[in-house]
C-alpha cells in the first residue's frame, strides 16, 4: 500500500480536503474513500470464487482415503474418489440414480431374467487411449473372485453363476463362472438366480473394470499393496484422471480427454480435501476454502438453519450408523453382555442432543421402507432389562467384564457420540470404557484383523433392496468383521434369494435380522442424514438416498 504524503505548506485547503482535515478520523474516511482504487487493498478472491472461474470444484472428504483400488476400498471417502476415476457398465442419473448407459451404451435381459448381455461403445477408452473392451471386465470380475485380492466385496459378485464356488476354491476353472465375452464389444453376464436390483448393482466399484496391464507393471495384480493408483500409474477410464495425491491434504483429478462423453463434462478438475475433523472442514468452508463439505459439526447445525439456510443441504440418506462388537475377545463373546450393552443406548437422546440434523433413532439395521419391508422393531432403551442381562452373564454392575475401548476415526462427529455412550455404559451398567481416536487408515486396518472390542461402524446402501444391508452380517461376507456366524441366518437368506413372491421375500429376511438383532453383534444407533454445507455455486448437486453424485453432470457458476 503507498504511503500517504503529507501536502505542501502552499496547496489549497479548499473543497474534498477542507473538509476532511487531516485528523484521524478524516484519514480514515479519506482511505475508505480510496480504498477501492489502491492496488492490493481491494477484497481479496477467496480460492472457492476464484475455482468457480476455473470450474475447479473444492470438495471435503470425512477422511483421508487408504486406497483407490476399486476392487479393494469400502469406505464413503475412497468412494467418492474412485467414482470420478472409473466407469462401471452402467451409470447413474444425478437426480435419482436409477441406472443409465455407462460403458455399454445398452443391454438386453433374457425371458428367465438370469442372462445379461451388455454392448460395450466403440468410443470407450481407459485414460491411456486404449479401448475398454468386454475381456477388461472378465479380467477384472476374476480379479475381485480371486482369494488372494482379500476384496471385502468380493461377495457382491456371488449373483454371477458359479462365482461362490469359484471364490472358495471349489471350481479353479474361470471359464465356467458366468461371464462370456463373445467378442470384444459384448460381455454377458449369467446369474445364479434372478435379481431383480442386478443392474443398479454395477454401479458399485466392485463392478468396475482396471486395466490389467499397469497393474502388472507396479506388482500382482492379485495382491493388495500393489501400488499401481498413484499419479502416472494409474490408468482409469472415467471421466476424471489422478494428478496428484498428497495423502492427509489433497487429491486432484483433472477432466480425462479421452472419457467417452468428455463433452459432457463441465468441471476441469476437482480438489478433494480431507478433513482432520469435521470443525476444521466447517472452518474452511467459512473461509472460502471449499465448494462443498461432507458433513458440518453438530454444534453449528441450527445456527445455519438460523443464518444461512441457503448453503445449509440435508436430506435422507439410506445408511445406518452402527457400533460392531468383536464377538471373539472375552466378554463380548457371551450374547447377554453384547444384548446388554445394545439395550442400555439412549438413541432419542443422541440423534436430539448430539446429532441434530434430522437423524432418526435405530431400532434396526436396515432403515425401514426399502422396497417396501418393514425391518423388526426390536431395539428399545431398556436399562433395567440390560442390568440384568449384565448379572446374568456374570458381571454384576460391571464387576469383572474387561474394559472395554470404542474404537472410532478423528473425523466427523464420532467422539462426541462415543463420549455419550461411554458415559450411558459407565452410568447404567457400571462397564468401564474408553475411548480411542485413530486415522481411517488405522481403523480400517485393526477392522480386517479384529484387532478392537467395540468400534465405530456405518453401512450405506449400495443399491435399494434390505439384501444390500443384511448380506454384510453373512458368515462368508468379506465386510462382516465382527467374528460372528450364524448358520440360520445364512439359510433365512439364501432362500430369500431364490424366492421370486416379493412379499414371501420380505417375510425371510425379516425372520434374518430378527436373529442379527437378537445376537447383538451390531448395535444399531440411529439412521443417518446427510448434513452438509453446499454453495449456492455449486449445480447439478442433487440431495440421494445413496448420497451419490455423478461428478460428470456437475458444474460451477453464479
Amino acid at each position: 500500500m503507498p504511503r500517504f504524503m503529507s501536502m505542501p505548506a502552499n496547496a489549497s485547503r479548499s473543497g474534498f480536503f477542507t473538509a476532511l482535515r487531516i485528523t484521524r478520523s478524516g484519514f480514515l474516511c479519506f482511505l475508505c474513500f480510496l480504498w477501492p482504487f489502491i492496488p492490493g487493498c481491494a477484497k481479496r478472491e477467496t480460492p472457492a470464487e476464484s475455482a468457480i472461474r476455473d470450474q475447479i470444484l473444492l470438495r471435503g472428504l470425512s477422511a483421508d482415503p487408504a486406497e483407490l483400488d476399486p476392487h479393494v476400498i469400502t469406505g464413503l471417502p475412497e468412494i467418492n474418489v474412485v467414482s470420478t476415476l472409473f466407469e462401471g457398465l452402467v451409470g447413474e442419473d444425478p437426480v435419482d440414480l436409477h441406472p443409465v448407459p455407462g460403458v455399454a451404451e445398452s443391454w438386453e435381459v433374457s425371458p428367465d431374467a438370469l442372462t445379461y448381455t451388455f454392448h460395450l461403445r466403440a468410443n470407450a477408452r481407459w485414460s491411456n487411449g486404449e479401448p475398454v473392451t468386454a475381456q477388461d471386465f472378465a479380467h477384472s470380475i476374476r480379479r475381485v473372485l480371486t482369494p488372494s485380492l482379500g476384496a471385502d466385496y468380493a461377495t457382491m459378485l456371488y449373483l454371477l453363476a458359479n462365482a461362490e464356488a469359484y471364490h472358495k476354491g471349489g471350481l479353479t476353472d474361470f471359464a465356467q463362472v458366468g461371464v462370456q465375452t463373445p467378442d470384444a464389444r459384448t460381455l454377458r453376464l449369467v446369474l445364479a438366480h434372478p435379481a431383480p436390483y442386478f443392474v443398479s448393482l454395477l454401479t458399485h466399484p466392485a463392478w468396475f473394470p482396471v486395466y490389467l496391464p499397469a497393474l502388472e507393471k507396479t506388482g500382482s495384480p492379485y495382491q493388495r499393496g500393489n501400488p499401481w493408483t498413484r499419479p502416472g500409474s494409474l490408468v482409469g477410464n472415467g471421466p476424471f484422471t489422478l494428478k496428484e495425491w498428497k495423502r492427509g491434504e489433497v487429491i486432484v483429478v483433472e477432466k480425462s480427454p479421452t472419457y467417452w462423453d468428455a463433452s459432457t463434462v463441465r468441471l476441469r478438475a476437482i480438489h478433494f480435501h480431507p478433513a482432520a475433523d469435521v470443525e476444521s472442514e466447517e472452518r474452511a468452508f467459512r473461509a472460502g476454502q471449499l465448494h462443498l463439505t461432507e458433513a458440518l459439526p453438530v454444534s453449528k447445525v441450527d445456527t445455519y438453519r438460523r443464518e444461512q439456510p441457503g448453503v445449509l443441504q440435508i436430506g435422507a440418506f439410506l445408511d445406518t450408523y452402527f457400533y460392531r462388537l468383536n464377538t471373539t475377545r472375552p466378554g463380548l463373546d457371551n450374547i447377554k453382555v453384547r444384548q446388554a450393552l445394545a439395550l442400555a443406548i439412549d438413541r432419542t437422546g443422541i440423534v436430539e442432543k448430539i446429532t441434530r440434523g434430522g437423524q432418526q433413532p435405530a431400532h434396526s439395521f436396515t432403515p425401514p421402507g426399502i422396497a417396501g419391508y418393514e425391518p423388526p422393531d426390536s431395539l428399545r432403551t431398556k436399562n433395567d432389562e440390560a442390568r440384568r442381562l449384565l448379572t446374568e452373564a456374570g458381571f454384576p454392575g460391571g464387576k469383572g467384564l474387561p474394559p472395554l475401548e470404542i474404537m472410532i476415526n478423528s473425523s466427523g462427529n464420532h467422539r462426541a457420540i462415543a463420549e455419550a455412550i461411554q458415559e450411558m455404559w459407565r452410568r447404567e451398567l457400571g462397564v468401564d470404557v474408553r475411548v480411542n481416536n485413530m486415522e481411517q487408515a488405522t481403523l480400517l486396518a485393526n477392522r480386517r484383523t479384529l484387532d478392537y472390542s467395540v468400534m465405530r461402524g456405518e453401512w450405506a446402501a449400495d443399491y435399494l433392496d434390505p439384501k444390500t444391508f443384511l448380506d454384510v452380517f453373512r458368515s462368508d461376507s468379506n465386510n462382516n468383521h465382527t467374528g460372528w456366524k450364524n448358520p440360520a441366518y445364512d439359510a433365512l437368506l439364501a432362500e430369500a434369494d431364490r424366492t421370486a413372491d416379493p412379499a414371501a421375500r420380505r417375510g425371510l429376511m425379516r425372520r434374518a435380522e430378527t436373529i442379527l438383532l437378537q445376537e447383538a453383534p451390531i448395535i444399531p444407533i440411529y439412521y443417518y442424514t446427510s448434513v452438509r454445507l453446499v454453495s449456492p455455486a455449486v449445480h447439478g448437486w442433487h440431495p440421494t438416498l445413496l448420497d451419490r453424485h455423478p461428478y460428470k453432470n456437475i458444474w460451477l457458476g453464479p
